[in-house]
């Protein structure tokens, strides 16, 4: 029952959380596709009306900026779910206020004479708004790929083994396998094979004590008698 909430927990991580990452690099490459055919056809002519929709997007997304300012750090440590799905939030309003203050500047900027200076602002706003959705976008397909926990290092769960395979009722420790379930939740499973007549309890309780200590929450571990 323990990994079925669990399962539950990540799959409707799997479900919210990207589809704000995927929408926030889908605007990143649609600026770049709209600076290109800018260029491509020379519309160095920008609409003014644009700009009061523009200077007021920009002023209630700044009240949101200031709202969730707490998570404003863009490498931020993602100690539960929560963290990640503000931080993303966070970015997507920081990212619209982006776009909307590139089209004042190239609006200023047009005004003074400056070539193609709308092309030029929406190829910043795309690299910039790609800058900043990389380090959440690398966090949360780390986890959808349950790869290796980045709070845990690897030295450590190295220890473990060695430590498991040290005890005199242990024949072999094999498919070890430790992730982030969620964020700031770390989930493992390996399989010990022991001694024939061995009580494994004793086994299992100094194993899920070990890795506890190191930080790994729920832990399934299959036993083989050999």
């Amino acid at each position: 029952m323990g990994f079925t909430l669990m399962g539950i927990s990540g799959l409707r991580f799997c479900l919210h959380l990207p589809m704000l990452q995927l929408f926030l690099l889908f605007m990143s490459f649609s600026l770049a596709v709209e600076a290109l055919h800018a260029f491509i056809e020379d519309e160095s002519e920008h609409k003014h009306y644009l700009i009061v929709s523009a200077v007021t997007n920009l002023l209630v997304n700044l009240i949101g900026v200031w709202f969730f300012r707490n998570y404003a750090r863009i490498n931020l440590t993602y100690r539960k779910a929560e963290d990640m799905n503000y931080h993303s939030v966070f970015l997507h309003v920081l990212a619209d206020s982006i776009r909307s203050a590139g089209l004042i500047l190239a609006s200023w900027l047009l005004s003074l004479g400056v070539q193609n200076a709308e092309v030029l602002c929406l190829g910043l706003v795309s690299v910039t708004v790609f800058m900043l959705v990389m380090p959440l976008f690398k966090a949360a397909g780390g986890i959808l790929l349950q790869m290796a926990p980045p709070s845990i290092p690897s030295s450590a769960l190295s220890k473990c083994l060695r430590q498991i395979s040290a005890l005199e009722d242990v024949s072999e420790v094999s498919q070890a396998r430790f992730w982030e379930l969620v964020p700031g939740h770390v989930v493992g499973s390996l399989s010990i094979q022991v001694k024939k007549g061995t009580d494994d309890r004793s086994v299992l309780q100094y194993v899920h004590g070990l890795y506890h200590e190191l930080g790994i929450q729920d832990l399934t571990v299959q036993t083989d008698d050999v």
